[in-house]
């Protein structure tokens, strides 16, 4: 014996079964007095064994549960709406202030550096940085005219 045969039915069940029962006396399947007795015997029956025994000889598919009706994934529960619609903008101002703070931080790295680089960079005393190597090739450009440039030194 399936399992199925031991599993009680329920009511709407009952009533599946009682509409296949109607059809199948409009068909000519059966007679009014058959359609009395199947039908007192669905209604006093407690298990889909019970069941499908009424209607073993018609023909048609056998008796099913209904379905339960599963949502579809597109589907949206009113929570998640309103969960939707609170979380996004919490979400995006998240993402904004992120951007603001990286920003913020690269801004901040390059104000550091020219200023470092004005303050250091152009010091007279300093022997390196951009500012001292290019205000000594200045120098030594106007000091020495280019027929009295110095050359190389000897080394004796």
């Amino acid at each position: 014996m399936s399992r199925r045969a031991t599993l009680r039915a329920s009511d709407a069940d009952r009533e599946q079964i009682a509409e296949r029962l109607r059809k199948a006396t409009a068909e000519g399947r059966l007679l009014a007095e058959e359609l009395e007795e199947r039908l007192d015997t669905t209604f006093s029956a407690r298990t889909y064994g019970e069941l499908d025994a009424v209607v073993a000889d018609l023909p048609g598919t056998a008796t099913r549960r209904p379905e339960r009706r599963r949502p579809t994934p597109t589907s949206l529960n009113p929570i998640h709406v309103i969960a939707l619609f609170i979380l996004a903008p919490v979400i995006v101002s998240l993402l904004i202030a992120a951007a603001v703070i990286v920003a913020t931080v690269f801004s901040a790295w390059g104000v550091l550096l020219v200023v470092g680089w004005l303050l250091f960079g152009r010091s007279r005393h300093a022997h390196w940085g951009p500012a001292h190597t290019y205000r000594r090739s200045l120098h030594a450009a106007s000091r020495w005219p280019a027929s009295r440039a110095p050359g190389p030194r000897p080394w004796i």
